[in-house]
């Protein structure tokens, strides 16, 4: 019973955490209402993590503190594709002068780990540490195409197919169908499906056992992303690109 008591302490710090940054700081009272928690817990939580420091508070308002830039540094550091990665991440914004981005799969869903933008990218939300279901982004689409049809429908049972935009894929058969045809081309396609204006295309880095542990993308806005450039140049680099973040993981 300790143990379990010690678990749930801990998720519920983690879910305060979560909400400090999703109501982008808040005081007890409010806390407590958003999550529907005790007053005295939401206190009690709020105090470890500042004395931890964890949280810093400006007058009656909890933060997030920069304490999980440290984490978070850690954990993307740790990840041997980031490293391998970057530099040609950072190429592709470069050569394209839109956003690059570098993303992995963690508990069935997509988390950045990078970004680079271009001369001419557009302001977007996507930062490192930021998670997306997977089948709201060329990205995700991309790793889910080489992982195996049940993990994929395990993925889907688990956080199912939510709707971002318009354009966002719902159907499970049509996610499936389309996953096949990204399996046949190499490259997956976002055509405004999570950012209404934005078109994406990615590709997959896959292990030495052909399983999708990354992806690359490419992303820029609507105007420019058409004809042959979207079709045919865009992702040419990224294939390009992710082969050759495969060939340096195998051999570095």
């Amino acid at each position: 019973m300790a143990n379990s008591g010690k678990v749930n302490a801990a998720k519920i710090s983690f879910e305060i955490v979560e909400a400090l940054r999703e109501l982008d700081g808040a005081g007890v009272s409010e806390v407590a209402r958003y999550l529907d928690m005790p007053t005295s817990t939401v206190h009690d939580h709020l105090q470890t993590l500042e004395e931890e420091a964890y949280l810093i508070k400006e007058g009656r308002t909890f933060h997030v503190s920069t304490r999980f830039l440290q984490l978070g540094e850690h954990a993307r550091d740790r990840k041997k594709a980031f490293e391998i990665a970057r530099p040609e991440v950072e190429d592709l914004a470069e050569q394209t002068g839109e956003h690059a981005n570098l993303l992995v799969e963690e508990h069935g869903l997509g988390g950045f780990l990078y970004k680079a933008c271009g001369s001419e990218a557009v302001q977007l939300d996507t930062h490192a540490g930021m998670r997306v279901p997977l089948q709201t982004t060329a990205l995700g689409k991309s790793i889910m195409a080489q992982r195996p049809t049940e993990e994929v429908e395990a993925i889907l049972d688990r956080h199912g197919l939510p709707q971002v935009t318009e354009n966002t894929v719902t159907d499970r058969d049509e996610l499936f169908a389309q996953l096949e045809e990204i399996r046949e081309r190499g490259y997956a396609y976002d055509d405004a499906e999570r950012v209404k204006g934005m078109r994406c295309v990615a590709a997959p880095i896959t292990d030495d056992d052909g399983r999708g542990i990354a992806a690359v993308s490419i992303s820029g806005p609507k105007s420019r992303m058409r004809g042959d450039r979207f079709t045919e140049e865009v992702p040419e680099l990224v294939l390009r690109t992710a082969n050759v973040v495969e060939v340096n993981l195998t051999y570095s």
